[in-house]
């Protein structure tokens, strides 16, 4: 008897959890929009080189359509639809709103994704191709237009609003960068 190629599994989906039989080489991307209808997840070249099917696993970035939906089981997965706060918009989609980072949109909800990422790993010190000091003791560099442009390189936009997408990317860094301050000015100001 051949084994089973089919089964159960259970992912955390913005926060909740769906349980799904799938065959076991359904990818994330496939379960995300065919299974769950998540489908702010794009699915674009589905080879994994234009990144508008980029979420969060964990954090961190992944394209969802090289990634299996069984190997996502027992991780965090956060899609387009679960990045904002409620009603308030995360501050690169808001970013993105204001700034017009975004043409035609198809590609909008994973540039979102990976400039979640790409904030968040360049304040953890993380260094890209283009940091001229990569010690651990240099800090982060500077998150300049080359940095992003280095950064989201992953992620394609067929419309060609890169300009927009780069300075959306910025002033979303500098509002969380803000955010976290005043969160640490809080935190001292309660401990003393």
């Amino acid at each position: 008897m051949a084994p089973s190629t089919a089964g159960a599994i259970t992912l955390n989906i913005n926060g909740e959890k769906h349980t799904l039989p799938v065959d076991h080489r359904t990818t994330l991307l496939d379960a995300l929009r065919e299974r769950l209808d998540l489908t702010g997840t794009k699915k674009g070249c589905d080879h994994g080189q234009c990144g508008a099917c980029t979420v969060l696993l964990d954090g961190r970035r992944a394209v969802s359509c090289l990634q299996l939906a069984v190997a996502a089981e027992g991780r965090e997965i956060t899609t387009i639809e679960g990045v904002a706060d409620g009603e308030r918009l995360h501050p690169v989609q808001q970013a993105f709103l204001d700034l017009d980072g975004y043409q035609c949109g198809y590609c909008t909800p994973g540039q979102i994704c990976s400039a979640i990422a790409v904030i968040e790993e360049h304040a953890a010190g993380w260094p890209s191709a283009v940091t001229g000091d990569v010690r651990p003791e240099a800090g982060a560099p500077p998150l300049s237009a080359e940095e992003i442009r280095e950064r989201m390189s992953g992620n394609l936009c067929r419309c060609g609003a890169y300009v927009a997408i780069v300075q959306a990317v910025a002033r979303a860094a500098e509002v969380e960068a803000e955010a976290a301050d005043a969160d640490a000015d809080a935190d001292a100001e309660e401990a003393a």
